[in-house]
């Protein structure tokens, strides 16, 4: 077989009028003089192929700007290599780091990502998601689950390839890969007490959600150990509004411990989440208390910002590359396997404390 000039390249594309057609895997053949199924074993990477032949057939491959048709490998393979995604609240930093971490996992692994974002979780919106998926093709899904809406409207369906769920706190016979949301909580309230704080009040996330619950309950059983006074938690909806309130409220109340007037006083905050703990410290600041002098803060997820915060945030990290890596290799393993639903395998990633200045002067 003759190697491939750059002439003889050129003088199949040249002189033609009119719109080209996409090249197909026979020009590819035709062009680089070899069969079918060589250009076939060379873009499979197969051994079995002399060095000298695939660098012809990539060169053919190049120069005609051919693309393999993947819906015609999917018809001979019976494999697309794309898992589906769905979503809700992709704006907030929990779920679209956790999104991100599946895409990056995936590619990883050698798969696409098809993802689907919902407004809100329900059984009719899920299943067209599903079924949207279905159509594309997809081997099997990540469901991330952040709230009990999710959970029921998973609960109401069938299922028809592997699923497994991200950050879903629930008895479904479904596998789950989850951050520790529990032992999170617990960390940054132990911190707190460590300090020499009294108690630690709690500006928690919507009640709705299963973080928001686990985070609570971690919170709250640190200080039931300790025999520490529960204040009442102060309610937000994770975004900095609704903690720049929870922290007028916060202010309010050390001025009235500071009178004689409030119990229990108020020395340290576990917030749910780094956007509430931002709202807290502007209000705290704008009420003329230093952080962490009068009052120390605790947020939880480490957004890329809070080392920036004034002061820096002590904070709780999420692996959400964890996360993304240990989903995506157990829906892999369940594809590779032939295994469906069906069981309740969990995987727990444990979180980080990252300590700043907003909770200790030093």
């Amino acid at each position: 077989m003759m190697p491939i000039t750059d002439r003889s390249l050129m003088s199949q594309t040249v002189g033609s009028t009119g719109p080209r057609r996409a090249p197909t895997m026979a020009d590819v053949a035709q062009l680089a003089g070899v069969s079918h199924q060589t250009v076939s074993r060379v873009l499979s990477n197969h051994p079995n192929v002399r060095e000298s032949t695939r660098a012809d057939v990539l060169r053919a491959i190049g120069q005609l700007g051919y693309r393999r048709n993947s819906s015609a490998r999917a018809l001979v393979t019976r494999r697309t290599l794309t898992l589906g995604v769905v979503a809700c609240n992709p704006t907030l930093f929990g779920p679209s780091s956790t999104l991100f971490g599946l895409e990056e996992a995936a590619r990883d692994e050698g798969y696409m990502v098809s993802a689907v974002t919902l407004r809100r979780y329900s059984a009719a919106a899920l299943r067209e998601a599903i079924d949207h998926l279905s159509d594309w093709g997809v081997e099997g899904i990540v469901v991330i689950v952040p709230h009990r809406e999710a959970v029921t409207a998973l609960a109401e369906l069938r299922l028809p390839f592997p699923v497994v769920t991200v950050e879903g706190g629930h008895d479904l016979p479904i596998p789950v890969v989850s951050v520790d949301q529990w032992l999170g909580a617990r960390m940054a309230t132990s911190h707190l007490l460590a300090a020499g704080h009294r108690t630690v009040w709690h500006v928690a996330g919507p009640p709705s959600w299963l973080e928001a619950e686990e985070r609570a309950k971690g919170w709250r059983s640190v200080l039931e150990e300790a025999g520490a006074v529960v204040p009442p938690p102060i309610q937000g909806d994770w975004t900095p509004l609704s903690g720049y309130r929870a922290g007028q409220e916060l202010a309010g109340r050390v001025t009235a411990g500071a009178a004689g007037r409030g119990s229990p006083e108020v020395t340290a905050v576990f917030v749910a989440n780094d956007q509430m703990a931002l709202g807290v410290l502007r209000a705290l600041r704008e009420a003329g208390l230093s952080v962490p002098g009068q009052v120390a803060i605790a947020g939880f997820d480490d957004i890329p910002e809070a080392e920036f915060f004034t002061p820096p945030l002590t904070t709780v990290r999420q692996d959400f590359a964890a996360l993304g890596k240990a989903s995506i290799r157990l829906l892999v393993s369940r594809l590779e396997s032939g295994t469906t639903q069906g069981d309740d395998e969990r995987v727990v990633i444990e979180p980080r404390l990252i300590v700043r200045r907003s909770s200790t002067p030093y």
